[in-house]
């Protein structure tokens, strides 16, 4: 097996510190730590940094390519004209739904399938050990899986498009601001690197916000019965939640956009958390790296509640207390402010 994809992560046993002993021994795989951030924030400025940041997601087969790619796919092969959606008519509502569906369905289940079912890259780059939840009252159905499913599909990918709808809708009847590539081309290029940062923004905020003991015993305590995530929870939130999470999309009411962002703006909130939520770091074939799927940034929100609250593209954790890095003292600095609001 290939060094960089030892189980153990590479700072296990590195490091005398009882705590971050202690820390590395709860996780399957555990990435260097601490956790890095984007450079784009940091100060001296970096540009090397940034650029080699960016370059990841952009250059490379990332989830943000493939994002753009269904993008492009749905909007050239599925979606109607705008004029066709001046007037809410199942045809083209069907259409959307099914263009966000379908490649969700195929992609997570194809994903589960590899990393779970069949165990196809054993537990390589696995973060927790543990296996997902059977038989587990907490659940709908008694079943993680199932209850995953359920949440992701009937709320969330209904939601998601009728978000969508929405927006189509007031585009076609000159309610919302829309643009063709020709108006403005450098703005509708640059709207594509915007939109993933625009969404970290609102995430961070949304999802602090969630976490308001009545509102997290109201919705988001549903997403987070998934301490050991998988594929398939990745969009798996209570309605309320799903409401929340999709106020991304009025960003398109003020801003000029086209329905090709709308697309892509789309797949970025709700493919992207099918592979952040994997549960595993790589996608791993034949002991080589295919992809870069989960994020341990998250990963440790789910396990510690109370942290890591936002994304690695924006510092609001950092700049606001609930970062955690990925180390022993991180863990033990969570569990005191968990225990802080919940008495």
């Amino acid at each position: 097996m290939p060094a960089d994809l030892d189980m153990a992560g590479a700072d296990r046993g590195t490091d005398t510190d009882p705590a971050e002993v202690k820390e590395a021994g709860r996780w399957n795989h555990r990435p260097p730590t601490p956790i890095a951030q984007n450079p784009l924030f940091q100060w001296p400025p970096r540009p090397a940094a940034i650029f080699k940041w960016y370059a990841a997601f952009w250059f490379e087969i990332s989830t943000t390519t493939l994002c753009l790619v269904l993008a492009l796919g749905a909007y050239f092969l599925i979606l109607p004209p705008l004029e066709a959606m001046q007037t809410f008519q199942p045809g083209w509502m069907v259409r959307v739904w099914l263009a966000n569906l379908v490649p969700q369905c195929l992609i997570a289940g194809a994903l589960h399938y590899w990393l779970i079912t069949s165990k196809g890259q054993s537990d390589k780059t696995k973060f927790d050990p543990r296996d997902q939840n059977r038989n587990n009252g907490s659940f709908t159905f008694n079943n993680q899986v199932l209850d995953n499913m359920f949440w992701h599909i009937a709320s969330g990918i209904s939601l998601w498009s009728l978000a969508q709808i929405g927006v189509f809708w007031m585009m076609a009847n000159g309610y919302a601001p829309s643009m063709l590539f020709p108006d403005n081309p450098v703005w509708f290029i640059a709207a594509f690197v915007l939109i993933p940062i625009w969404s970290s923004f609102h995430f961070y905020w949304v999802h602090r916000a969630l976490h308001w003991p009545p509102l997290y015993k109201l919705a988001h305590a549903l997403h987070h019965r998934n301490v050991n995530v998988g594929p398939w929870s990745g969009i798996a939130m209570h309605p309320v939640e799903h409401l929340l999470f999709y106020t991304n999309f009025a960003i398109h009411l003020v801003v000029p956009s086209h329905p090709l962002h709308v697309m892509f703006h789309g797949y970025v909130q709700s493919t992207h958390p099918v592979f952040s939520h994997s549960g595993f770091e790589e996608l791993v074939v034949k002991d080589n790296k295919q992809l870069s799927m989960g994020v341990f940034f998250h990963q440790l929100h789910h396990r510690y509640f109370e942290c890591n609250y936002g994304t690695v593209e924006m510092p609001w954790d950092r700049w606001f207390g609930s970062y955690h890095d990925g180390t022993g003292r991180a863990t033990d600095e969570a569990r005191a402010r968990k225990k802080q609001m919940y008495t």
